[in-house]
């Protein structure tokens, strides 16, 4: 049985392989790295390649983690601190990390946890409201909101719709 080639095998370019792996999705420059390293591409190759793909605008950590935080809150609210775990997970860069989170101030905070509170406290509306505020409380920490955020998110989600 023969070994599967890698990238490098196959004659196609360090950039011919960067490109087509950016082409799924926006990627981190270590990703792009370590993409480019698995398939056995010289050092000199990757470093070339990544400069070049910053060059042409098609890779830039902050560009990626700012549209991820974007995204994230308009799609799936979470905290701060669980969208800095998920790009420190993508491996960005810390710098461009800090600049990201700007997005998130209080009121935005504030807001992403009242629209959780919100969805689940309709969720669990059936149960005793004893339990469907712990169901609710859970699910906020888990999404990474602290105790009293949790607590106020709900306070706030559920006036509004006893109101």
């Amino acid at each position: 049985m023969s070994k599967p080639k890698k990238a490098a095998d196959t004659g196609r370019t360090p950039m011919d392989a960067a490109l087509r792996y950016l082409g799924g999705r926006a990627r981190t420059v270590r990703e792009v790295e370590r993409h480019l390293d698995a398939s056995e591409y010289g050092e000199v190759e990757v470093y070339e390649t990544v400069e070049r793909l910053k060059e042409l605008g098609l890779l830039n950590d902050l560009a990626f983690a700012s549209e991820f935080v974007r995204t994230r809150l308009a799609t799936k609210p979470i905290s701060r601190a669980h969208l800095r775990e998920q790009l420190l997970s993508h491996e960005t860069e810390l710098e461009a990390i800090e600049q990201a989170l700007l997005q998130v101030d209080e009121e935005t905070q504030q807001r992403s946890a009242v629209s959780v509170a919100d969805k689940y406290a309709r969720q669990y509306a059936r149960l005793p409201q004893g339990e469907r505020d712990e169901m609710v409380i859970r699910r906020l920490l888990a999404r990474g909101y602290g105790y009293d955020d949790a607590r106020a998110a709900l306070r706030e989600a559920t006036e509004e719709t006893e109101a």
